[in-house]
């Protein structure tokens, strides 16, 4: 599969509107220190896309995004955004359109959600009426009701609600780019998976230019259309799109940073999207149980997929639970465990392993309904990707062979 095909910023979907951003020789060196934190950093980040800043501990990947925006200013080198060298205003006036969003979203736990997602809007001068609306825009954007959550605290919040609002916050002026730094690095491994979903359902529709340092290069394989590994100093170690990098390794420090096995995190590559859906028995909230009963009889399901007035999935009852109702009834659909259609093979199993159902539920853009994926169309799918490679490497051996002889 390309990184075209499976590449979570590359859909067409959406007009791009993010800048880009080139580095140009940018050093840091802090007194007193013998080596440079950041040497001679140079690289162009396309508008519109996601890159993974990764490397060891030290080596110099949150420093370089600081750099961005400025909250730590180079020692020498220049950051363009858009062509224009960013010390040409302001930090404060650079930072109003750069959102930055930082591990356990950094809420402000005196102000309300909306207030804390209203906080750059309202210094760049709003009127409160556009505020409202674009507050509300953006919590059902990264799925939060805002009639539910508008006037909640961060300490009412979850963590994962806390990263989501943090997300809305950094979005909230409409910035061409978002700056992530370890975003999810403080939450459980399911939460952690369902925000790296709505991160790419997102970027599917707004196209901003997305830096995203993280450790996890399992997070970068599925995160960024380009992936940049440093070593100490920022030193560029191989900036590539994670197929290359996965199949075609610059050197050993990059062999070895991605790991053993690096043919099975090709499974990183590829999405749900490229399997073929199962198309269970649905229904909408309200609807008569009757009927829906009737339909998923017919079909051999024992259970329904739930879905609101947007074609979201709220609930996924089993028949028997359906049976006790006249009407078909909705849950929070915050507690309902779903998979974005760019998720990856690895999500799928590790979020079947926890599903009543042995299934999930595969959604598409706003968190519409798709289909419902299974481990036999994931096993499937793995096992004709194996029959393909073994294919692939015995005519390799079978050219050879024919060179040798001629």
């Amino acid at each position: 599969m390309t990184q075209t095909e499976s590449s979570p910023g590359s859909s067409p979907e959406g007009a791009i509107s993010g800048a880009e951003l080139r580095l140009e020789n940018v050093v840091k060196r802090y007194p007193g220190q013998k080596a440079a934190a950041v040497e001679s950093l140079s690289l162009t980040i396309p508008a519109g896309e996601i890159v993974a800043f990764v490397g060891p501990s030290g080596c110099g990947k949150t420093t370089s995004l600081k750099m961005i925006n400025r909250l730590i200013e180079p020692t020498s080198g220049t950051i363009r955004l858009d062509g224009e060298d960013i010390r040409s205003e302001s930090a404060t006036s650079l930072r109003r359109k750069i959102g930055y969003v930082i591990q356990g979203g950094s809420l402000f736990p005196h102000m309300t959600v909306a207030t804390n997602v209203a906080v750059v809007p309202k210094m760049l001068g709003w009127d409160s009426k556009r505020i409202a609306t674009r507050v509300d825009e953006l919590l059902d954007l990264v799925g939060l009701d805002p009639d539910r959550y508008r006037d909640r605290y961060p300490r009412e919040l979850s963590g994962g609600q806390q990263q989501r609002v943090g997300v809305a916050r950094g979005l909230a002026a409409d910035p061409p780019v978002l700056l992530m730094d370890e975003p999810f690095g403080a939450v459980d491994p399911i939460t952690r998976q369902r925000l790296q979903d709505e991160l790419i359902s997102i970027q599917r529709e707004l196209r901003k230019t997305i830096v995203c340092v993280t450790h996890d290069i399992d997070e970068a394989i599925k995160l960024g259309d380009r992936i940049l590994i440093l070593q100490e100093g920022a030193k560029i170690a191989q900036y590539d799109t994670p197929d290359t990098i996965l199949a075609a390794p610059a050197n050993d420090f990059v062999a070895d940073f991605v790991g053993a096995g690096s043919s099975l995190k090709q499974l990183s590559l590829t999405r749900v999207r490229s399997l073929d859906l199962g198309q269970p028995t649905t229904a909408h909230v309200g609807e008569d149980t009757g009927p829906v009963v009737r339909r998923a009889e017919e079909a051999g399901d024992d259970s329904v997929v739930v879905l609101d007035d947007r074609d979201r999935p709220v609930a996924w009852p089993w028949l028997r639970q359906v049976r006790h109702n006249d009407r078909v009834q909705s849950t929070p659909r915050e507690l309902l465990v779903t998979l974005d259609q760019a998720a990856t093979l690895n999500d799928a199993l590790d979020t079947m392993l926890t599903s009543a159902h042995s299934k999930v539920i595969v959604t598409g853009d706003r968190d519409r309904y798709l289909g419902v994926v299974d481990f036999e169309s994931v096993t499937e799918h793995m096992r004709r990707t194996e029959r393909d490679a073994a294919q692939q490497m015995q005519d390799a051996g079978g050219h050879e062979a024919v060179d040798a002889d001629g």
